[in-house]
């Protein structure tokens, strides 16, 4: 049988000196052949492109802090690094379209120890040296000082949103303020609406005509805003007055006839419609007008409403007219987290959108950096064991207790039906949602607060607006339909007062939901604000150039 002869590779590797085949090697002598390693991301590439594919990014892992921590190590994704605009990003919910993905999962992890008081990359030192002065650096009057810290003593510094806002009130301007959920809109409009009802006398009139409203899309919200508004009021010898659809006509009336009349009124656009139809108030004396979340009150289930209220109100189209010392017009304020792309059309048939300052948040719209979010990958028929398995360790007696958990809901019936099921596993817990009676829904998001339960089923109607300093863990059994939801839902954590940042987790089940989550994770990853989000009416130049 014939031998094949040797190779030449063979040859080389044989007659290196001390080979076995000592007879082979040639009288000179050779150096080894030098080792030549090729780099793991050039072999990808190579291989790829052989299949006629693009190559996935490798991930090199470096000790140090994860921004993404996936189960897979390879989509994990270090704190110190951000993907550019241009290059691909290795999701790690890539593929959670296919049914074996069931059980993948993936965090954000909170790389910001600061909270929406302060916008993100801004030096600690020279926020702490602007609020070092206080509100009353902001151009507040002393009665209004002494009201606040009788109001309020624990609140002596300034939030970011605060700082930007106050000063432009009080000078007189329109005011978008589009800013993070949690950031203290609240207060930066209600402090200079005070101050400004002081210099402005109330006039005779036949029905009750506040000087101020307050326009805000839930009961809940009306409750809070008079919560908030209503000791600063009692303080400076100002009536705050609240009204909310629901409760029927006669308790509006009671409300408007009660004696001495509202100063400041804080209404939902249905009952505030009625009370307008029914002749039982007029809006010729408003001095100052307020849409809080207007992005929800103008969305398409307020928007007639809304158009009817500002038509009856005396808004300020020009600035002359806000500085007009005869007739005095009505100030308008806009404040909110997220902004749909008709909101400017609005505004144009009431103001001059030249004469709107515009308050932009660098954080604006943008994964909040300071919240952990966890989303799972979970059949739908296994939510529901999960959800028990999670809120059987946040019991108010259970000392390894997680403290208060909101659960969202997309529906009325699934939180009814959820309710149903926790009852059966002996879980405490409240619900909240839009379909319930008045009698029933009255008080119950102030028994969550209060402490009474720790667990509160709910729809979107408790994530807009509402004070949730004390959600540590916000669960969206059902994954919100948008992701303008989302950023409002997870708004419930990490806001200005809360003593833990909190974290949200979110159960991912159908295709349509790994769609909006591939949109936050690719944004988490390189940093920007999710997509199809319109920033506000103009883009306006930030007052700080950051970056989200």
């Amino acid at each position: 049988m014939a031998l094949r002869a040797p190779s030449r590779l063979l040859l080389l590797l044989l007659r290196g000196p001390g080979g076995p085949c000592r007879g082979l090697a040639s009288e000179e002598p050779r150096e080894p052949l030098p080792v030549i390693r090729v780099p793991q991301p050039l072999q990808l590439r190579r291989g790829a492109g052989a299949r006629g594919g693009s190559a996935p990014r490798a991930a090199v892992l470096r000790p140090g802090p994860l921004l993404i921590a996936a189960r897979r190590p390879e989509f994990s994704q270090p704190a110190r690094l951000t993907l550019g605009s241009w290059e691909r990003a290795p999701l790690a919910s890539r593929g959670w379209k296919h049914r074996r993905s069931r059980g993948d999962y993936f965090s954000i992890e909170r790389t910001h120890r600061g909270t929406p008081a302060l916008p993100a990359g801004a030096e600690e030192g020279a926020a702490e040296q602007d609020a070092g002065a206080g509100f009353a650096a902001l151009g507040l009057q002393p009665r209004v000082l002494e009201a606040l810290k009788q109001a309020a003593p624990g609140v002596v510094r300034p939030t970011w949103v605060q700082l930007q806002a106050v000063p432009l009130l009080l000078r007189g301007r329109h005011l978008l303020c589009a800013a993070e959920t949690g950031s203290g809109k609240t207060l930066s409009y209600v402090l200079p609406l005070l101050q400004r009802l002081l210099s402005r006398p109330r006039l005779a009139t036949a029905h009750p005509a506040p000087r101020a409203l307050v326009l805000v899309p839930s009961r809940e919200l009306a409750e809070q805003v008079r919560a908030v508004a209503g000791p600063l009021g009692r303080a400076l010898s100002l009536q705050v007055r609240e009204i909310g659809g629901g409760r029927g006509m006669s308790s509006v009336r009671r409300q408007l006839s009660l004696d001495p009349p509202a100063d400041v009124l804080v209404a939902t656009p249905g009952a505030l419609w009625k009370a307008l139809k029914g002749r039982l108030l007029t809006l010729e004396q408003l001095c100052f007008v307020v849409l809080d979340e207007a992005d929800t009150l103008l969305d398409e289930s307020f928007l007639e409403l809304v158009e009817y209220i500002l038509g009856k109100s005396p808004v300020a189209e020009h600035k002359a007219e806000l500085e007009d010392p005869f007739n005095p017009r009505a100030q308008l304020v806009l404040v909110g987290a997220t902004f749909p792309e008709g909101v400017g059309e609005l505004l144009s048939k009431v103001t001059d959108l030249g004469s709107l300052t515009t308050i932009t948040s660098p954080r604006l719209h943008c994964v909040m950096p300071h919240v952990s979010q966890r989303f799972l990958r979970i059949k739908g028929s296994e939510k529901v064991t999960e959800l028990i398995e999670i809120l059987k360790h946040c019991g108010k007696d259970n000392p390894g207790s997680s403290g208060p958990v909101l659960v969202f809901c997309n529906s009325s019936s699934t939180v009814n039906w959820l309710g149903y099921i926790l009852d059966d596993h002996k879980v405490p817990h409240l619900r909240l949602q839009g379909q319930m009676p008045a009698t029933m829904r009255a008080g119950i998001f102030q028994s969550f607060q209060n402490g009474t339960r720790n667990i509160l089923l709910c729809t979107d109607i408790a994530s807009r607006g509402l004070d949730s300093t004390r959600v540590e863990l916000v669960i969206n059994y059902d994954f919100p339909p948008t992701l303008q939801d989302y950023i409002h839902r997870a708004g419930r954590v990490g806001r200005v007062g809360s003593e833990v940042p909190g974290s949200v987790l979110s159960f991912v089940t159908h295709r349509w939901d790994v769609e909006l989550v591939q949109k936050i994770e690719l944004a988490a990853r390189r940093r920007r604000s999710l997509p199809g989000i319109k920033t506000s009416v103009k883009e306006p130049l930030p007052p700080v150039e950051l970056t989200c």
